[in-house]
């Protein structure tokens, strides 16, 4: 079976879903998280000089996951690496993935109630991590210079559409020091 869609898990509880037990310590362990997607938090030039910051902002609280947010960071790299260089801009990536998401895979089929354990130990086993991001925070920034910035915009919108939530864009003017 294949990975679920990540609008599945983008609902954004108040209380992550995380077990904790008092009496057996071990229990509140995760066994086998899975590897993150997402390796490069930093793309492009760090130490340029830059007047222009890009990001794109959330307009709900939302969980995204690691594959999300690598999607986004490989369409939004190809799209300012192809048309500014490898030199002229800095890319990154606010939000960590901490988030273990757990799934109960549920027997399917015929003679599936013999064997299926149904909601009894239904905890669920690793299957993702996501980074869970409030309303109104930065998800990702693209720092460029001011003739650069429609380039910018254009890299954050194909990043846009990666992630199961409205986000809006916000232009800010670096401060120079």
């Amino acid at each position: 079976m294949g990975e679920r869609r990540g609008g599945i898990y983008a609902r954004f509880d108040a209380r992550p879903n995380c077990r904790k037990s008092e009496r057996k310590p071990r229990k509140g362990y995760v066994k086998g998280i899975p590897g993150l997607r997402i390796h490069h938090f930093h793309t492009g030039n760090r130490k340029g000089e830059y007047n222009t910051e890009l990001s794109l902002v959330t307009e709900h609280d939302v969980q995204i996951k690691h594959n999300a947010l690598e999607a986004a960071r490989i369409a939004s790299t190809k799209t300012l690496t192809k048309q500014l260089g490898d030199l002229n801009y800095h890319l990154l990536i606010r939000k960590y993935p901490h988030h273990v998401l757990r799934e109960n895979s549920m027997a399917t089929g015929a003679g599936a109630d013999r064997f299926s354990s149904g909601m009894s130990k239904s905890f669920g086993r690793p299957v993702a991590c996501a980074a869970r991001i409030r309303r109104g925070r930065k998800i990702m920034s693209v720092f460029v210079d001011k003739k650069d910035e429609l380039v910018g915009k254009d890299a954050l919108r194909r990043a846009k559409m990666k992630f199961p939530v409205k986000c809006s864009l916000k232009v800010e003017k670096v401060a120079e020091a």
